[in-house]
């Protein structure tokens, strides 16, 4: 186990530090001639080269994280809200609640590569079933492939109906885990069921709300699927995202700075780990 991911990490680090391309990695045999590497040690050039450096000025590692940001805050905001809601919901007892459980819980269950391409032909600018009904309905078409703005909105509410079943589960969890006595003796007290929420059901679910955020920030950071089968990053690249820029480096060939992307992006999110871990702690730490 720890050759697999320790060695791919590694060989990543060194080739983010080389002119390692696919014309040079040799490695191969063309008849019974053994082609040798080429790639030579090339520095922070894949870093901050003013040409053609993932760090430089002129780069679009820039455009390329800004979409990664405001991919990641809307689709974990969004997880929250609607997953701490629908928890809320099924918590109480109610006739039906657990088909309905079972139902929220489908698109956590399918895989997500089969859900990125149900929903890819839904949104389809030219055939899908949103346009198809629009235009029934003597509607324009919405670009959702032409359009950045259209096609973030995509990719968003995918991976929004794939992420939101992680969250119900796990404050759905926590909320079953908090005493009743609690909520009886505020209700002595005069408490509203809004009071209660705010006063006992939330605080007392801030462990879970925290560990699943962090999870949920490194898990949409680097998804691959929903992004590729979706839109593939169309239009012209305006929705791709770190990790979806590094795999199409790599597709041409430009290892060195495809490695330089990923260790960019390991650097980002151990930085956001650390921070994060240590906010948590601070707080009960002062307890």
């Amino acid at each position: 186990m720890a050759v697999l991911v320790v060695w791919p990490l590694l060989q990543g680090l060194l080739f983010a530090f080389t002119n390692v391309s696919s014309k040079n990695i040799g490695n191969k045999y063309i008849g019974d001639n053994y082609i040798a590497p080429t790639y030579k040690f090339s520095g922070l050039d894949n870093f901050f080269d003013p040409d053609t450096g993932v760090l430089s000025t002129g780069s679009p590692f820039w455009g390329t994280l800004r979409q990664t940001l405001v991919w990641v805050a809307a689709n974990v905001i969004l997880h929250f809200a609607l997953g701490l809601g629908l928890a809320l919901v099924l918590n109480r007892k109610f006739t039906g609640r657990s088909i309905y459980r079972v139902l929220l819980m489908i698109p956590w269950a399918v895989p997500s590569y089969i859900s990125a391409l149900g929903w890819s032909w839904i949104f389809n600018q030219n055939t899908g079933l949103i346009n198809n009904t629009l235009r029934s309905m003597g509607l324009s078409n919405i670009p959702w492939s032409t359009d950045a703005v259209w096609a973030t909105i995509a990719v968003i509410i995918v991976n929004v109906w794939l992420g939101v079943p992680f969250y119900i589960v796990t404050m759905l969890g926590g909320m079953q885990s908090i005493p009743t006595d609690l909520y009886e003796a505020s209700s002595i007290d005069g408490a509203t069921k809004w009071q209660n929420f705010w006063q006992v059901t939330l605080p007392l679910l801030q462990p879970v709300v925290l560990t699943a955020t962090l999870l949920d920030v490194i898990w949409t950071f680097q998804n691959f699927n929903v992004i590729f089968l979706t839109t593939g990053g169309a239009p012209a690249g305006q929705t791709d995202i770190l990790v979806t820029k590094s795999y199409l480096l790599f597709q041409q060939g430009r290892y060195g700075e495809s490695s330089a992307y990923s260790v960019v992006m390991l650097l980002m999110l151990l930085i956001f780990s650390i921070f994060y871990t240590r906010a948590l702690r601070n707080p009960q730490e002062a307890r």
